[in-house]
């Protein structure tokens, strides 16, 4: 099953790469545009060339300093927790202690609480996603197969528990949520905050080269560069089809989780042996296993929804979530070069595993 589960997997987890890094600079592009609205209201930066431009500007600065800066983020990375936390409380607590708390209501349009919770888990979602990241780095780490795990349930734990705070905050000490939306930022929080590889690829060998003089694959590094700058691009002509591109990698990365968890889970109902290792949920994995894929397809469902319900709405070409349609293209893709003869040629991770 993981033989032929595989190329997909790849290609949907690659896909979701390249998005995330496209959606990351985007955002702090426009939230650098945002702050400049709010100093200066007369500005014109809102438009889709200025939008463009800001975010490749901010994706050459995080290319130069991966390349030129990359003993630096380490130092980098340890600051940013501290003024993670350090703005959570400040955030938090003057919400608390200087604004009008209000009463829940329900104001999205669909009709019931339940329709609007589902529809609304797509946003929180993208968060809870990519702690596997982490795996890329384990040949740098001593003891990985403990150490590296318990991080990744840490992180993904303390920030839930973060997020979920936060959440609840700007949900009840927002006196008017209508005016902080329709901010000219486009970014309600600043708004707020203003008031307070493995071949599975064609060229894989050529993707992947390390030169002698370099500590990193730098092929693949400009790869993923223009791929990341090719993306923001489409925003010159269409915002709308930005957004599908942009919003794909919620689907692609869950529908990954969900076939590396459904194989795990058919191995256990097929009674099969599981490999050994260290970091075992013993008896809790199989029920675990099906919370997971459960709510992995409810996720990966709603990713696709939009975000007000369409009905007879005139405008519901650009306010449709057509994310769906260039998933099932890079599945059909996978699906194609697959067939054309990738499975020659690939060498999926499972045929790898030693087993001792």
């Amino acid at each position: 099953m993981q033989l032929y589960n595989a190329p997909c997997a790849i290609w949907l987890e690659t896909l979701t790469i390249h998005k995330v890094l496209a959606c990351t600079v985007i955002f702090v592009g426009v939230v650098a545009q945002g702050m400049i609205v709010l100093v200066y209201p007369q500005a014109n930066v809102i438009g889709l060339w200025q939008s463009s431009l800001t975010i490749f500007g901010f994706l050459v600065i995080s290319f130069l300093i991966n390349i030129y800066l990359a003993k630096y983020l380490p130092l980098a990375e340890r600051a940013i927790l501290v003024l993670h936390v350090a703005g959570f409380l400040a955030f938090v607590i003057t919400m608390w202690a200087i604004t009008d708390h209000v009463q829940a209501k329900q104001g999205g349009g669909w009709g019931n609480y339940g329709l609007s919770t589902l529809v609304g888990i797509a946003s929180p979602l993208w968060f809870f996603t990519g702690p596997d990241a982490g795996a890329h780095m384990s040949e740098e780490l001593k003891d990985a197969s403990l150490t590296l795990l318990r991080a990744m349930m840490w992180s993904t734990f303390l920030n839930g528990i973060l997020g979920i705070i936060t959440v609840i905050t700007f949900c009840f000490c927002v006196p008017n949520l209508d005016a902080v939306l329709n901010t000219p930022t486009d970014q309600p929080i600043l708004q707020v905050i203003y008031n307070i590889s493995d071949l599975g690829f064609p060229y894989s060998e050529w993707i992947k080269r390390v030169n002698s003089d370099q500590e990193f694959p730098f092929n693949a590094f400009n790869i993923c560069a223009g791929v990341s700058t090719i993306l923001p691009a489409i925003n010159f002509g269409s915002d709308v089809a930005s957004n599908a591109i942009i919003s794909i990698s919620n689907g692609t990365l869950v529908s990954s989780y969900f076939i590396s968890t459904g194989c795990i889970r058919l191995k256990r109902r097929r009674s099969g042996p599981l490999l050994h290792c260290r970091w075992s949920l013993g008896r809790l994995g199989a029920p675990l296993n099906e919370l997971t894929l459960a709510f992995l397809a409810v996720g990966f469902v709603l990713s696709f929804s939009p975000e007000t319900p369409l009905l007879s709405d005139p405008t519901w070409a650009s306010d449709m979530n057509w994310a769906c349609l260039i998933c099932v293209a890079t599945i059909l893709l996978a699906g194609g070069y697959d067939w054309a003869g990738g499975r020659r040629i690939y060498v999926p991770p499972v045929s790898l595993i030693k087993r001792e």
